[in-house]
């Protein structure tokens, strides 16, 4: 029951909808197979405790040849016994299926938690990456403005110097 509950809450736990319903399902599956193995099991019993009251009426109502009684109740009794242990060891298989299939799904959710994890990480030094690129690019569109207003600049004085000195040769009187 503890495994299946971690199970149920691991599932919960998932970002992809599709591993959360696969989770889902294998609890359901779990508690399913867990309720059949509880019912077999009492049916078991009840069926042992069912024989065991019959033969005892049957002997306390006969009474007669007790010795030929006690050898078939023995022999009912062994043989009673013996489908209870085959049910019982079909059980502990099922259970024992039931267990190792858990594991499988906690190994997969350990890995898949794992690969998140990694993914995360991954993203957290691309998001680095991107915020140094854009630091980069801003530098540089600033530096591309500084150099179009230093060459306006330039142009503006070589443009000044270049009137200064028509106006001297063309016109020295003014």
């Amino acid at each position: 029951m503890h495994h299946s509950q971690e199970l149920e809450q691991s599932a919960k736990e998932q970002d992809k909808e599709s591993e959360k319903q696969a989770l889902l399902q294998e609890v359901e599956n779990h508690k399913k197979q867990m309720l059949s193995n509880q019912t077999s099991w009492r049916k078991a019993n009840l069926t042992c405790k069912i024989a065991i009251d019959n033969l005892e009426k049957a002997e306390l109502l006969q009474g007669g040849d007790l010795l030929r009684q006690r050898k078939t109740t023995k022999e009912s009794l062994a043989q009673t016994s013996s489908a209870i242990t085959e049910s019982l060891m079909g059980i502990s298989r099922m259970m024992s299926q039931q267990v190792q299939q858990s594991e499988e799904a906690m190994q997969t959710l350990a890995n898949s938690s794992r690969t998140i994890l990694d993914a995360n990480e991954e993203f957290k030094s691309m998001s680095g990456t991107i915020q140094l690129g854009r630091k980069l690019i801003t530098k540089y569109n600033r530096r591309e403005l500084t150099d179009k207003l230093l060459i306006f600049l330039a142009l503006a004085l070589f443009l000044a110097t270049v009137l200064y000195i028509v106006k001297k040769r063309l016109f020295p009187f003014l």
